[in-house]
């Protein structure tokens, strides 16, 4: 099969202060790999530097190509909306010499880039869609909320038109299928395929971060009002003796100047807990596993989880997740049997079960187990890209291509 994925912002590089944002963005480029060890995959973007190869392999079986599309520097999303023309105009003139057999569209203006490239060639286009930004939550008492939080009508409009238009469309979890449905997608169109995980990674045996004696909780994410950290902390004064660690947020030689950063210290503060809390900015992909290990609970709190995937790289490493009940955590964790789910903003709650995991070591050992084997068996890059094939094949009229279970 000859597989066309476009993504305009997604193979660009650089940091990103997101963990679903990058846990997307790996995730697209490990099953790209995954599909070319028996397919030809070219993943297709904007070039955003001069100083970037126009193409390049990846491996076995996958390419990048870059493609001129506006001027070459690194643009925000809504400045990459305004050249998905240019993108899809050069898209036609590659795809009309090499006609692929799928295009698979990531983001809004890959979404807008592969529909108009496909223009004529009656080759199938399926859509992951971004997830649209919820409403914010009820005011809180703590820092106020970013400008900017929600999807505009326009984005809501831009959504509905990719997602009628698309031959297939991919949701990452029930509540976005469900959000894709109020939109008026047709629900015929619809197929969840989850993001998925590099379950050789993140797994159960491995080293471990050193740690002193407190039990710990660890929180991983932004440090922003909708990450979390913030429940995290409020949590942490009805959990006597436990140390918090915050990772995420810039990196830890900019954490004295960030914001959010300094307004979750003067919390901490406020709460009697500054003592017991330790931040470590942004982490190295490479040692979050160690990170984990080192856990007794990992507690990942965000308003949204598009994606969920510090639920996912806690569960895989064995270690029992307090998470919130939205978005994706609603699919990959089952309460009480692979981690607990709590309400967005509940400190309290969160602090109660704390306590009963800290003070269960038979319980935590059960949800790691119970994480960990539901990881293994739904999440892995290996069933995404057998997942993804049969959603191809089904959109080129081919019989079903069997998942393994």
């Amino acid at each position: 099969m000859n597989i066309a994925i476009v993504a305009s912002d997604a193979v660009t590089a650089g940091a990103v202060d997101d963990s679903d944002r990058a846990a997307q963005r790996a995730h697209l480029l490990a099953v790209a790999r995954e599909l070319g060890r028996s397919h030809h995959v070219t993943i297709y973007g904007r070039l955003d530097s001069p100083e970037r190869r126009p193409k390049a392999r990846l491996a076995h079986g996958v390419t990048i190509e870059l493609l001129p599309a506006g001027p070459p520097e690194e643009l925000s999303e809504e400045g990459v909306l305004r050249y998905a023309g240019d993108l899809g105009a050069e898209l036609t003139r590659r795809w009309g010499a090499e006609r692929p057999d799928v295009i698979h569209a990531h983001s809004w203006a890959g979404g807008l880039a592969a529909i108009a490239g496909a223009d004529g060639l009656n080759v199938p286009v399926a859509q992951t869609l971004p997830r649209l930004r919820p409403l914010p939550l009820p005011a809180r008492k703590t820092a106020p909320a970013k400008a900017g939080g929600t999807d505009s009508a326009a984005r809501v409009r831009l959504a509905r038109a990719i997602g009628r238009t698309a031959s297939a469309v991919i949701a990452g979890c029930g509540d976005e299928e469900a959000e894709l449905i109020r939109l008026g997608v047709p629900r015929r169109s619809i197929t969840v395929v989850p993001c998925g995980l590099d379950v050789e990674r993140f797994r159960r045996h491995g080293p471990a971060a050193q740690r002193g004696k407190r039990p710990r909780l660890l929180h991983v994410g932004p440090l922003g009002p909708q990450g979390g950290a913030a429940t995290a902390i409020r949590a942490l004064e009805g959990v006597p003796d436990a140390e918090l660690v915050l990772a995420g947020g810039p990196p830890a030689d900019a954490l004295a100047q960030d914001p959010d950063a300094h307004h979750l210290r003067l919390l901490a503060k406020e709460t009697g807990v500054d003592g017991r809390v330790t931040f470590l900015g942004q982490v190295p992909s490479a040692t979050v596993a160690k990170l984990m290990r080192s856990a007794d609970v990992v507690l990942t709190l965000p308003d949204d989880a598009s994606a969920g995937v510090v639920a996912l790289e806690a569960m895989a490493c064995g270690v029992p997740v307090i998470a919130s009940a939205v978005g994706a955590h609603l699919d990959s964790v089952l309460d009480g049997v692979t981690g607990m789910l709590v309400p967005p903003r509940r400190p309290a709650l969160t602090a109660r079960l704390a306590r009963e995991l800290l003070t269960d070591p038979t319980k935590r050992s059960a949800l790691g187990f119970a994480g960990a084997d539901r990881v293994r068996s739904r999440y892995s890059y290996e069933r995404i890209s057998q997942e993804l094939l049969r959603v191809y094949a089904e959109t080129m009229g081919e019989p079903e291509v069997p998942v393994q279970t």
